[in-house]
């Protein structure tokens, strides 16, 4: 990344704006500071004078990888993983209290029953406790979700999920191998990338899905849409 930021005509033979593109950088387990850096300016984030975040953001990233988690498609997780490492915490809109997935078939020809029941505690202490049926678990839990969260935040009404892919990890454990599920989300501003991992597929979704609705609820608060396409237009100049 910093022989790209000093000289990008070495690794590009055109200039990505004049095709209607622009630069990438990826982040993975191989990722340096010049990365983060990059990173961390297009999201608009102060990282560069915060030393102790890089080193804790490296650490995080590399562990998270070695575990399955890749953030070349989920930007939203990093940024979510990112904002942790320089304010100590993870950016908490509500608290999980539990839910419950049920994926039950009852006759043989006719397609299972999915319901999913979820229990949250909002901003204010208030305690929700909703459920709702969909096509498929992971369908069900998003819009038990959805519904829940939408008591204190009705800007999540206008998510939706346009992309939901689940890869498997060590295919030697069959049934039992690790999941990663990357989910595409959007809103009439952008669309955004997250990511689970987990060796049941309903917890790899639900980590996906929640990352989901954090991004949105925390870009609204800054802003979010326009703070990137500053960034962008800042990058193009």
């Amino acid at each position: 990344m910093a022989a790209v930021q000093k000289n990008p005509t070495t690794y590009e033979h055109i200039d990505p704006d004049l095709v209607g593109n622009s630069q990438r950088v990826l982040v993975s387990d191989l990722a340096g500071r010049s990365n983060l850096l990059y990173k961390a300016a297009r999201f608009g984030l102060d990282l560069e004078s915060n030393q102790p975040a890089v080193t804790t953001l490296l650490r995080d990233l590399k562990d998270l990888e070695a575990k399955g988690f890749a953030f070349e498609g989920a930007e939203a997780s990093f940024e979510l993983l990112m904002r942790k490492a320089i304010d100590g915490d993870r950016v908490r809109f509500y608290r999980l209290i539990g839910f419950r997935v049920i994926d039950e078939k009852r006759t043989e020809g006719e397609p299972p029953i999915a319901e999913a029941t979820i229990m949250l505690e909002g901003p204010d202490g208030q305690i929700e406790h909703t459920a709702a049926q969909g096509n498929g678990p992971v369908n069900a839990l998003d819009r038990a979700l959805r519904k829940a969260l939408g008591k204190f935040y009705p800007e999540v009404e206008h998510v939706r999920l346009h992309d939901y892919k689940v890869r498997v990890l060590g295919n030697e454990e069959g049934t039992e191998a690790v999941v990663r599920v990357l989910i595409e989300s959007g809103d009439e501003h952008e669309r955004w990338g997250t990511v689970g991992v987990s060796h049941n597929v309903i917890e790899a979704s639900w980590q996906a899905l929640v990352d989901s609705m954090d991004y949105k609820l925390y870009k609204e608060r800054r802003g979010g849409h326009r703070r990137r396409r500053a960034a962008d237009a800042t990058h193009r100049a």
